[in-house]
């Protein structure tokens, strides 16, 4: 006789209640999450691409904005939410996130238009596209002139500037065997960024002298007697008395000639340089200033330029015009009346120039010393 089977039953643990002991669930109810889970992140990704893609604001500002070094992320996005570029915080995190921006944001100016979006901006941030300032350093500015010109571009310190400029080891590693870095900022356009240093951006403006100033030119000074600090010198003393590049191998030319004959350089413009905020005109008073410059009064050149020169100024020295002046005098159209004696430079001037206590120059009499 068959044993019939027993069938076997499911017992629910001790201590369960049907409310808490369920089944697995079903397939149907995970597909459900899983869409509902899909449908979440289509969503964030739609409207993340929304935010990425539109425009700060419509109004077409233009910001500028300072990210100081060594700013936080978070200090970042305070910075541009305070100036009016971040709408939302959780998608601006968020876009950083998927682009890996967080840890590589430069710090330096950067200038913003609110039709850029979100993502534009991101990665105007992440690839350090800071805001580049042109500035032109015009032949012959001298030290106190270029430190106005950068400071209105609010791209020095100042007081670190005039430091730097007599610093003795700042100097040495200039390659600078001087006092002063006055004549080795070298004129030229360059393009600086407010994240540089003071000291970085006169460092570049020197570096650029060196690049100019060949060691070919150095040995050619030498044939002359002179150091490159004289050399500098005595371009600078060039430079600011004419503009015209044509004159000046002829002005280098008497300057020559000058020491040559021991004859005082008596340049108007070395008169002057060491007052401050000098300008108008040179007046008899002043060349007759006790001044270690003035040329009037010291024999030889100044110790040191009064400006920086570029390099026709430099070329001039150089390389003078084959000619015997020994005076010159401005005819107030740009150029100069050049002569050989004191007699004709005396009428020259009459013809030039009016005469009165006043007068923009002294005769220049003979001067054999």
């Amino acid at each position: 006789m068959k044993r019939l089977k027993q069938k076997k039953t499911y017992k629910k643990p001790k201590g369960t209640t049907n409310k808490f002991f369920k089944m697995p669930l079903s397939t149907g109810r995970v597909s459900r999450y899983i869409i509902l889970f899909l449908a979440v992140v289509v969503l964030f990704f739609v409207l993340l691409m929304n935010y990425s893609t539109s425009s700060i604001d419509k109004k077409n500002m233009t910001i500028l904005v300072d990210i100081p070094t060594g700013s936080s992320f978070l200090k970042v996005t305070e910075i541009l939410d305070q100036s009016g570029l971040i709408k939302s915080r959780f998608f601006f995190y968020s876009l950083t996130i998927i682009k890996h921006a967080r840890r590589h944001i430069r710090a330096g100016e950067y200038e913003f238009n609110t039709s850029l979006t979100p993502s534009a901006m991101i990665d105007k941030l992440l690839h350090g596209e800071i805001k580049i300032h042109k500035v032109i350093i015009r032949e012959d500015l001298s030290l106190r002139e270029i430190a106005a010109l950068l400071d209105k571009e609010k791209l020095i310190n100042k007081d670190d500037f005039f430091k730097l400029a007599s610093d003795e080891e700042f100097l040495e590693s200039l390659n600078i065997k001087a006092d002063s870095i006055e004549g080795y900022l070298f004129p030229e356009t360059y393009f600086f960024d407010r994240s540089m240093s003071t000291r970085q951006i006169m460092k570049i403006m020197v570096n650029q002298f060196w690049k100019n100033v060949t060691p070919e030119m150095i040995k050619r000074a030498g044939d002359f007697g002179f150091n490159t600090h004289q050399l500098v010198t005595l371009a600078s003393v060039i430079g600011k008395e004419t503009g015209g590049d044509a004159e000046k191998p002829i002005i280098s030319a008497v300057f020559h000639n000058r020491l040559r004959k021991k004859m005082r350089l008596q340049s108007d413009p070395t008169a002057v340089y060491d007052l401050d905020n000098f300008k108008g005109k040179v007046l008899r008073s002043h060349l007759r200033r006790n001044s270690y410059y003035n040329t009037y009064i010291i024999k030889g050149l100044p110790p040191g330029p009064i400006a920086n020169p570029g390099v026709t100024s430099l070329k001039a020295v150089l390389y003078p015009a084959s000619v015997k002046y020994l005076y010159f005098v401005s005819k107030k159209d740009g150029t100069h009346f050049f002569s050989t004696s004191f007699n004709e430079h005396h009428r020259a001037i009459n013809r030039y120039r009016y005469i009165n206590n006043e007068s923009i120059h002294q005769l220049k009499e003979p001067d054999l010393e």
